[in-house]
């Protein structure tokens, strides 16, 4: 090739070069700093597709771990409630089969009563109080139909109304002043409450405001849940409630991550331990008679816990082996992504290393390529 001055090739070579060993090395330098080997699209289109979807499934997988603890810790406060009754039962067995003896006189067995209606008091206590995060496990379930108090319907603010506790089914009443007192009248009695402080602006209230409203020595309570289309100095009409409860409360638990609808929701039913729904609320130990009753009632009693019982445990079960396969194909979905974007650091160190010694080169051979048309000037010497 003939010396010119008009045009330097060798620069030309080198510079083309340098800036595709710098390209290079940058690309190495931005995989490194991220740990992953698609930083973008255009290094791998349909390892990125994929990884992503993998990396989203083991995201849904993490959360539904999370929820199956959950619902297994639920699970372990309800069987405990139910083991506590269960003893509860067992000592009012043995009052009844000691009341039911002739030996003792009326004063006796009533004294034995006593004990008796409190263990009575005492069940229906830990139904009613016994929750996880603030919702009753062992209380049954008690839908609301409000059509009789449209004053207090969901598009006038009243975005939930919860029985909590073991509430009988009936016609209940709602009413409300503009001082931000409720009051729902069931047939055990009148429940007040108040709006909370600090949750409105005197005219709406703050979405997800919660009014409990409880009634002096009872453990149910019943919960309103305010949205903002509330108006708290409106004036309202009191309304009707009709009640309908259940002795039984269902919980639908998410163990998977929506690539089967069907096949993501555990649902599981517990049955309400209190002493109506077990059939021994109305039994006394006064008479020899009424002491044989109970005696039998309580056997039953015992005898329908356990099965209960049996269902809570095969459940709780059925969410172990739930969680384990959780695991494992969380474990398996991180290993496949893995393999699809994580990247290989040794190899790309290496790569890193030569790309960089290149652009050494490159920037070296550049300043020498600069320097060749200096040589024509020893042509005029």
């Amino acid at each position: 090739m003939s010396l010119n001055l008009i045009s330097n090739y060798a620069s030309d070579v080198a510079h083309n070069a340098l800036v595709t060993s710098d390209a290079a090395m940058t690309n190495s330098l931005a995989k490194l700093s991220s740990g992953t080997r698609v930083v973008s699209a255009k290094d791998d289109a349909a390892s990125m597709a994929i990884g992503s979807r993998l990396n989203a499934q083991v995201v849904g997988l993490q959360a539904a771990a999370v929820n199956t603890g959950q619902a297994t810790s639920m699970l372990q406060v309800a069987d405990g409630a139910m083991s506590s009754v269960n003893d509860i039962l067992s000592r009012m067995k043995s009052l009844a089969v000691q009341a039911g003896s002739g030996q003792l006189s009326s004063t006796e067995r009533s004294m034995i009563d006593t004990e008796y209606q409190s263990l009575i008091s005492e069940i229906t206590r830990i139904s009613a109080s016994t929750s996880f995060a603030g919702t009753n496990v062992v209380a049954g379930a008690m839908t609301v139909d409000r059509t009789g108090a449209t004053a207090f319907a969901i598009s006038q603010g009243v975005q939930d109304i919860v029985f909590r506790g073991n509430q009988t089914a009936g016609s209940d009443t709602i009413a409300y002043n503009t001082a931000g007192n409720f009051t729902v009248t069931t047939g055990e009695g009148a429940f007040t409450g108040s709006i909370p402080s600090g949750t409105n602006d005197g005219t709406s209230m703050t979405t997800g405001t919660v009014v409990t409203l409880s009634l002096a020595g009872s453990t149910n309570k019943i919960d309103l849940v305010l949205n903002t289309a509330f108006s708290v100095n409106g004036t309202k009409s009191t309304g009707t409630l009709a009640t309908a409860g259940s002795s039984v409360a269902s919980f639908t638990f998410k163990v998977g991550t929506g690539t089967v609808a069907s096949a993501d929701d555990i649902t599981v039913s517990v049955h309400s331990v209190s002493a109506s729904a077990l059939s021994v609320g109305t039994t006394s130990v006064t008479t020899v008679a009424n002491a044989n009753a109970a005696s039998a009632a309580i056997s039953n009693a015992i005898d329908d816990l356990q099965t209960y019982r049996a269902q809570v445990g095969a459940s709780q079960n059925r969410l172990n082996f739930a969680a384990a396969n959780i695991a494992t194909s969380q474990e398996n979905s991180q290993a496949a992504r893995s393999q699809l974007l994580d990247l290989d650091v040794a190899g790309e160190m290496s790569t890193f290393v030569s790309k960089q010694i290149l652009v050494q080169a490159g920037v070296s051979m550049l300043a020498q390529a600069q320097r060749m048309p200096q040589n024509l000037l020893k042509l005029f010497q």
